[in-house]
């Protein structure tokens, strides 16, 4: 059995985590999250706050959740920590950490992909999330979809052309007057809104599409966001807020969900993966169910705890790594973009 620390910085998350197994046999012995609830005053995050407050946290993060698993650092095998892609000042904290941890207690150190990170959470509490299937990656930095025949080999079918998922709810929110980040609050909001009152077009998604087109799998919501803005600007905002906030998730959703169900369909999948911070909402989580079900697909989507950015995530990925003989060396570098490893082209 292999015991991996991991170690997440990535962003605005402190985290340290303990995952052991082989394979896919493998569980969370701890997890420790430190948000930092400072950027909520700025409206988004401030790299440079996120840096310092990184510096001065990740020390009783990570002994917290040796502590927490009942471990000592020489009952572990290997430190794996995310090397981006990120806020390279955030990252270049958990990096330099987790090489002097490994170096100090004679580990091999190994550096993780972020989103490789968010691929393997959901099987931490799925045993069933596991290859060959769908993904859908959705975050505040990335919205990806995957074809994952296996581990370690990801085909890319479509991304968002401008912004994110997750970008798209913090700027809606920000337009509607919710405080950061917006998901969660326009979510709330949604509830309490008539689906019928602003019936935004769904972007992206022509009915007469078919595979081969350049369109066929890839997503945008720069022109969503535009028209929320124009929404907002004829409308009374404190009559019509949660209105607008339904028409805009509505759209959004229904955007991911149908792209999703494209991708499943044309790749014969009959499991459909969700990962990153959006997948924890749970309106998407329930019509991405309630469209598989219709393709004959299970959908599985991580907790809310391992949805956003976590150590666990990465502490599975490194296992998956470590067993393939990975190791890096003391010269680990952070990495404000980097590619995903194993990632084709359709």
């Amino acid at each position: 059995m292999t015991r991996l620390l991991g170690i997440e910085t990535s962003c605005d998350e402190t985290s340290a985590a303990v995952v052991e197994g082989a394979g896919d046999d493998a569980s969370m012995r701890s997890l420790v999250i430190l948000s930092q609830d400072v950027h909520r005053v700025f409206g988004g995050v401030v790299p440079e706050i996120a840096s310092r407050a990184h510096v001065t946290s990740i020390v009783r993060v990570v002994e917290r959740a040796l502590l927490d698993a009942r471990l000592k650092a020489r009952d572990l095998d290997a430190v794996a920590v995310t090397n981006g892609p990120g806020l390279v000042g955030a990252l270049l904290v958990g990096v330099s950490f987790g090489k002097s941890f490994a170096y100090a207690n004679e580990l091999p150190v190994l550096g993780v992909h972020h989103m490789e990170g968010h691929l393997f959470a959901t099987s931490l509490e799925h045993r069933e999330a596991v290859p060959p299937f769908t993904a859908l990656l959705v975050s505040g930095g990335h919205t990806m979809l995957l074809d994952v025949p296996e581990w370690g080999h990801y085909q890319l079918l479509g991304a968002t052309r401008d912004d994110a998922a997750g970008e798209a709810f913090d700027k809606v929110g920000k337009l509607l007057g919710l405080p950061y980040p917006g998901g969660p609050h326009i979510e709330r909001l949604a509830h309490e809104g008539d689906p019928r009152r602003f019936p935004f077009s769904r972007p992206m998604l022509r009915a007469n599409a078919r595979p081969g087109d350049e369109d066929y799998f890839d997503l945008s919501f720069s022109g969503l966001k535009t028209a929320v803005l124009h929404a907002t600007r004829i409308a009374d905002l404190e009559k019509d807020r949660a209105h607008i906030a339904r028409g805009f998730q509505d759209a959004i959703i229904a955007t991911l969900v149908e792209k999703t169900a494209r991708a499943a369909t044309r790749f014969r999948r009959t499991r459909v993966v969700l990962g990153g911070g959006v997948a924890c909402n749970r309106t998407l989580q329930d019509a991405m169910r309630a469209r598989m079900r219709e393709i004959g697909a299970d959908s599985y989507a991580p907790s809310g705890r391992l949805a956003t950015d976590n150590a666990a995530m990465i502490a599975r990925a490194g296992l998956f790594r470590f067993e393939r003989g990975e190791r890096a060396g003391l010269d680990l570098n952070a990495y404000a973009a980097l590619p995903l490893p194993g990632l084709a082209a359709a």
